[in-house]
């Protein structure tokens, strides 16, 4: 098997007394876009955080490509290649499109390159381009998802993760997001998606994981989840 791009083993972290995540287990292989659903509350957003060390992880490893990355600052894990959209895009809408995009150049590494990433990152989303000296605010939410994939994009991401991204879209702006999503992978950039529409997400995904109560009950390719009984039956109303 290949080296996974990124690998959680036994991952347990909470808040105060409450414990979130109970050995959640994981792995990401390279060119893969994995999902990952639940309820709310199941955990989710917390695992993300872990990973990027917003969250102090209390026992199991991260590793991206093998080096482990638990235990560092979020600028560190950012600057090692783990970048994670959030959920509610997070934009400074007062700010242009491109100076939102040149943010997202924050490391060392991406600040070299952040001409050519601009560049990307306005191949795959046109209207970024047509409009990149107008405000943020003026973009419709899609549009400003479309921005907040953007931004990540130009930290040069060797693992990308998406948190929520279709989240308030309307049905039309899921469908571009997500041929966005697709051509993002042709980058060569592993995707992690944390995903609302759960069979538009499993459709698109190669693999995915289900989270319940901060553990994963169940685990497989997009096709094979989509036909299980109890998917099918909890988050699809089928």
């Amino acid at each position: 098997m290949p080296q996974p791009a990124l690998e959680a083993t036994d991952l347990r972290a909470g808040y105060g007394d409450v414990r979130v995540l109970d050995g959640v287990s994981l792995r990401l292989d390279p060119g893969e876009i994995v999902a990952l659903i639940g309820a709310n509350g199941a955990g989710k957003t917390t695992l993300l955080r872990t990973i990027s060390g917003l969250v102090r992880a209390r026992g199991g490893a991260v590793s991206l490509y093998g080096t482990r990355i638990d235990g560092l600052a979020p600028h560190r894990v950012a600057e090692a290649g783990f970048v994670q959209s959030p959920e509610g895009k997070q934009l400074f809408l007062g700010m242009s499109i491109q100076e939102n995009l040149l943010v997202g150049a924050h490391n060392r590494r991406a600040y070299a390159r952040r001409r050519t990433t601009i560049e990307e990152v306005y191949g795959l989303f046109p209207i970024l381009a047509e409009r990149r000296d107008k405000a943020a605010s003026t973009l419709s939410g899609g549009q400003q998802q479309m921005l907040a994939v953007g931004r990540a994009l130009m930290a040069r991401p060797r693992v990308l993760a998406l948190d929520e991204p279709s989240l308030g879209l309307a049905p039309i702006m899921v469908d571009r997001l997500f041929e966005a999503i697709r051509a993002v992978r042709k980058l060569d950039i592993p995707i992690l998606v944390i995903e609302q529409n759960v069979f538009q997400v499993l459709s698109m995904a190669d693999r995915g994981y289900v989270l319940e109560n901060g553990r994963v009950t169940l685990s497989g390719t997009g096709r094979d989840l989509i036909e299980n009984e109890h998917l099918r039956a909890t988050y699809l109303g089928l």
